[in-house]
């Protein structure tokens, strides 16, 4: 078996690539390693009579009720006990994970893909995301390496549902604010995925005025035309309500975008710079350092630099962001693409706590969205893909070497240059930031074609 773990669990065409045998086996095997091996884990026997426990939810698609029930059997059959908390976001499958004291947790969702796919996140003993070694050591386990004795009679988990999760999600939710939004509106698009009940309640119980939209789930249009892939509808909503914000979640919610009053986009980057002067202000903002990843744009870093804050990057993938933060002890950092994270308050991105820490800086400050939009101001940004034959080459390439330094010489202080090889293709990723985006065009289409004559 190749390399199973992505950079965000396992993911694929359900039934295709992730089937419901792939998902047990998995279950059996992440069971054996982060509740069962003696060498590695505390294993935790925290349950009715001496069984450790695992948290279990999903988000609404059609294929997660046929995983969940694979994974929940395979994890019953490998002695541990599931706690079913139903339908709930990432972030919330990850903290109750922590509370329940679980030896670990699993989310079936595929995030902000099509419906299709679907995936399977597993987190740690605490809603920690896994790494490395014991992804490495799961895998094992299912190539054969270490295969598990299965217990029987009163050894086999049991499984129950969790009927108030929901609740306990969103008491955690209430914990991290301080301010009322009461007379702000707000659209929220949840992707018709797994926050389409507790976003909307989050936010009006924290006194705002909600408008959902892609709220009524039906397991085959999550994602669909929708979301924070899809901000169009959003976009009009917001005009058309004359709401103060709109925001916008994924599949999942671990991740969130917003648009201003007048419908224009607030992306990941912009969001952390509201958020990260906000704590700055407060005090909260440990070091007065921001963790962001080599895609977030230039004018983040500018912005950063004229509030005082230091900004700490890490590799592309939450998982990094995460580690960062871990090692540093920083206590705010992100994605572009809306993966906020708050290690003060959970272990993973969170997609409504992102959005209610954003209308609580609008009423603490009482500004509009896009003022609070402009602390930062966006460089262009061109991306280009380039198909290459041998991705270490063109890194050792002299010709490429040679081309990066010139153009980083010619944009200097106001611009950036980035190649970034594709964890998965044979592709390399050329991208540059610019006052300008006309010399930004050029520049990567310049280094483009010196990539792909390597």
């Amino acid at each position: 078996m190749g390399r199973l773990f992505g950079t965000d669990g396992v993911r694929g065409l359900a039934n295709s690539d992730l089937t419901a045998d792939l998902a047990l086996r998995l279950s059996v095997a992440a069971a054996h390693v982060l509740a069962l091996d003696s060498e590695r884990t505390d294993a935790k026997k925290t349950s009715v009579g001496t069984r450790p426990i695992a948290v279990v939810g999903r988000d609404p698609r059609a294929s997660g009720e046929m995983l969940q029930a694979a994974v929940t059997a395979g994890l019953s059959s490998a002695g541990v006990d599931v706690l079913d908390v139903g339908v709930l976001p990432t972030p919330a499958v990850a903290y109750l994970t922590g509370l329940f004291d679980a030896s670990l947790g699993v989310m079936i969702s595929a995030s902000h893909n099509p419906m299709p796919d679907n995936g399977i996140k597993i987190f740690a003993a605490g809603g920690h995301k896994l790494g490395d070694d014991a992804e490495a050591a799961i895998e094992s386990v299912l190539d054969g390496e270490a295969v598990p004795t299965l217990p029987t009679g009163s050894g086999i988990g049991r499984v129950r549902s969790v009927d108030d999760a929901a609740t306990l999600y969103l008491k955690h939710l209430d914990t991290a604010l301080h301010e009322s939004l009461e007379g702000l509106t707000v659209v929220v698009d949840c992707a018709n995925g797994a926050a389409s009940e507790v976003g909307p309640a989050a936010y009006r119980a924290a006194g705002a005025t909600v408008i959902a939209i892609s709220a009524e789930p039906d397991g085959l249009n999550i994602n669909d035309g929708c979301g924070s892939t899809h901000l169009e509808n959003l976009q009009r909503a917001v005009v058309e309500h004359g709401a103060d914000l709109g925001l916008a979640h994924d599949g999942d919610a671990d991740r969130c975008l917003a648009v201003d009053e007048t419908g224009a986009v607030i992306d990941g980057d912009v969001i952390m710079a509201v958020l990260a002067v906000a704590m700055s202000e407060a005090g909260e903002l440990v070091d007065n350092t921001l963790v962001a990843t080599v895609m977030s744009n230039l004018g983040l870093h500018l912005a950063m630099r004229a509030a005082g804050i230091d900004v700490v990057t890490a590799a592309v993938g939450d998982r990094y962001v995460l580690e960062e933060l871990r090692a540093g002890g920083y206590s705010l950092g992100g994605e572009q693409s809306g993966h906020v994270v708050f290690p003060g308050f959970g272990t993973t991105g969170d997609g409504v706590l992102t959005g209610l820490r954003l209308l609580a800086r609008m009423a603490q400050t009482r500004r509009l969205s896009s003022d609070l939009a402009a602390t930062m101001t966006t460089l262009p940004q061109v991306l280009i893909n380039v198909k290459v034959d041998d991705k270490a080459a063109v890194a050792a390439a002299t010709s490429v070497v040679v081309a990066v330094a010139d153009a980083e010489r010619l944009l200097g202080e106001a611009g950036r240059v980035l190649l970034r090889a594709s964890g998965t293709e044979q592709l390399v990723r050329v991208m540059v930031e610019a006052a300008d985006l006309s010399l930004a065009r050029t520049l990567a289409d310049e280094l483009a074609a010196t990539v792909a004559a390597v």
